[in-house]
């Protein structure tokens, strides 16, 4: 009789083989309360390596963390239109505090533009204060109607950037170069997700602003997931907010603005990017544990040998664990390794000890084959850079055979049951676009002719890229 397999297979059931890849590889649970999590260690262990990522990214584009209240005055919420509209239906307000109702109700932050607006009308007074460059790490609560879990959750964790400006120019430059030299870098370096760079149109972009720079990528079953998003907020919040400026010609100015963020949801997107049957396939450059190093038996021998290529592939700068755990079955272990997705074990049993080899196991090219052990810490550091680079190459080719090009708006509804379409927006338009999104398909960006991102939405030969998302 053949053994249940372990997952769901994805073919058969993409959303519940990907329930049960998040509850199997232990990356998080469902909270309590509806649309909430608990993230797991291993799960927050990916976090942690993403944080620590984009950080030295964020840092390097010259930004400084800090941190703003999570809950925010309701009446600061109004004060830009466009932005309480867009978020009203998603906003958790607090009424009752200590007992006694609120003078004023505050929600709880569904993002920071409006409190740190407050604080920058403040600090900033003259050209010399600018440019204002802050990012926080933080929680926010967005009232989440279709909940899952990384994807869509009640709360999730995030970073937020926040910068001020002097002129139109710096700020369009600086979210532009958040868009490109922090999130693209790290999701295609990274994450190994080949990832399409894109404007988003009128109807999609961020509540407030006046332009919002996307990166989507495409998920094993085709559909489309925003990753990460730069917006160029003009002056809206400025004017809002009264955040103005003495130019270096003494005339007051208000500042221009930006703000960009990207989520919890990339560890939903690396599940659904790379995962496969067997479960987890996690990059080697993000990997917490690049390599596990397993004693297949408990004798003193194994084990002095299994700690002894540890000790040497740490030393050779392998992030690396031992597992040691004999009084679990081997063939257990082997199948909680692959279903966390660590991209190499090496594997040693007594009869490896005596040939001097172990049993190489790479997670990513599926392979397996006995290895010198004295090979190990100079093959390694290859092996791994080559497993990174063959995801990249996958997430490539998966989006390169399942976008086609369109030409009706008819076309485009039904490509996107499969994967993604490209259709010209000049012949798609506004009109195109809600006829599509009565169907569920979104426009997920615009793109030039030539790959790169437009400067406006009307400029000639823009491409409009269509799928459904997550």
């Amino acid at each position: 009789m053949a053994k249940a397999p372990v997952l769901t297979p994805r073919a058969d059931d993409f959303p519940r083989w990907y329930q049960d890849l998040v509850g199997k590889a232990e990356l998080a649970d469902n909270g309590p309360v509806r649309g909430t999590m608990v993230v797991r260690p291993y799960g927050y262990g990916l976090w942690e390596r993403m944080q620590q990522e984009v950080d030295a990214r964020i840092k390097a584009a010259g930004a400084q963390n800090a941190y703003f209240p999570l809950f925010i005055p309701q009446s600061y919420l109004t004060k830009e239109a466009e932005h309480v509209e867009g978020f009203a239906p998603e906003l958790a307000v607090v009424t009752h505090g200590g007992g006694k109702e609120l003078e004023e109700p505050v929600v709880v932050r569904p993002t920071s533009e409006t409190i740190v607006n407050d604080y920058f009308s403040k600090w900033v007074q003259s050209y010399r204060d600018l440019p204002l460059l802050i990012n926080q790490w933080a929680n926010v609560v967005r009232w989440e109607l279709r909940p899952r879990v990384f994807l869509r959750t009640t709360e999730f964790l995030w970073q937020e950037g926040h910068t001020a400006h002097a002129t139109y120019e710096d700020a369009r430059d600086y979210a532009a170069r958040i868009h490109q030299e922090v999130y693209a870098d790290f999701l295609v370096n990274v994450l190994a997700m080949d990832v399409v760079p894109g404007r988003k149109t009128v109807r999609e972009r961020f509540a407030g602003a006046i332009n919002t720079l996307t990166l989507e990528g495409m998920m094993g079953d085709g559909k489309a997931l925003q990753l990460a998003t730069s917006h160029e907020l003009g002056q809206n919040f400025a004017k809002a907010f009264g955040t103005r400026y003495l130019s270096k010609d003494g005339r007051e100015e208000h500042v221009w603005q930006t703000s960009w963020g990207s989520t919890t949801r990339m560890v939903g997107a690396l599940v659904m990017t790379h995962g496969d049957d067997d479960g987890l396939r996690v990059p080697p450059r993000l990997a917490p544990v690049q390599v596990v190093v397993v004693a297949v038996k408990g004798d003193d021998a194994v084990l002095d040998t299994v700690r002894g290529i540890a000790d040497r592939l740490r030393t050779a700068g392998v992030r690396v664990q031992v597992d040691d755990r004999t009084d679990t079955p081997f063939g257990r272990r082997a199948v909680d390794w692959e279903l966390k997705g660590v991209p190499v074990r090496v594997e040693v049993g007594p009869r490896d000890v005596e040939n001097g080899t172990a049993v190489l196991v790479r997670r990513v090219a599926g392979s397996k084959e006995p290895t010198p052990i004295g090979a190990l810490p100079e093959i390694l550091p290859t092996v791994l850079e080559d497993d990174q680079a063959l995801l990249l190459a996958q997430s490539r080719r998966r989006r390169d055979d399942r976008t086609v090009e369109v030409t009706t708006v008819e076309e485009a509804a039904e490509a996107a049951s499969t994967g993604w379409a490209r259709i010209a927006w000049d012949t798609l338009g506004v009109e195109g676009e809600a006829k599509l999104s009565e169907q569920g398909v979104t426009v997920r960006c615009l793109v030039a002719a030539d790959g790169s991102v437009p400067v406006s939405d009307d400029q000639p030969g823009n491409i409009a890229v269509v799928a459904r998302a997550y």
